[in-house]
């Protein structure tokens, strides 16, 4: 990391993003805006939150990953559905397109990202560090 706390300099270094979200704030948007999702989330992450009995949740807990890895890479112009979570069973990790596949080869890094939620909050870490 550079001097400013983002990722940078002379070569790849840990760098870590977080974010927090209201969940009801997300499920009014989605609802005033229904095409707010496809915008927002790959049709992977849709169909996964489309199959829990609080799709929100999932969606706010999967946007709160993508702040938090566009932060730890230090992205300024991105595309949300070029930060991809992704699930199979076990912790949820990380498919980069786009830009942020592109800023993380720049990089040398890979992205791990922790997600949490309750009833009302959903959040994420990211954590980005050289490859093995």
């Amino acid at each position: 990391m550079n001097g400013t706390g983002r990722p940078g300099g002379a070569g790849p270094g840990i760098g870590i993003g977080i974010d927090l979200l209201e969940i009801a704030r997300l499920e009014r948007a989605l609802q005033r805006r229904p095409r707010l999702a496809q915008r927002l989330f790959t049709d992977a992450e849709r169909a996964y939150a489309a199959a829990r009995a609080r799709p929100g949740q999932h969606l706010a807990a999967r946007f709160c990953a993508k702040e938090a890895v566009a932060k730890a890479l230090g992205l300024e112009a991105w595309n949300f559905r070029d930060v991809e979570v992704t699930s199979t069973g076990g912790p949820p990790t990380i498919a980069l397109h786009g830009t942020a596949a592109r800023r993380a080869a720049e990089l040398g890094v890979t992205v791990r990202v922790s997600l949490t939620h309750t009833r009302s909050d959903a959040a994420a870490v990211a954590i980005i560090a050289p490859h093995d």
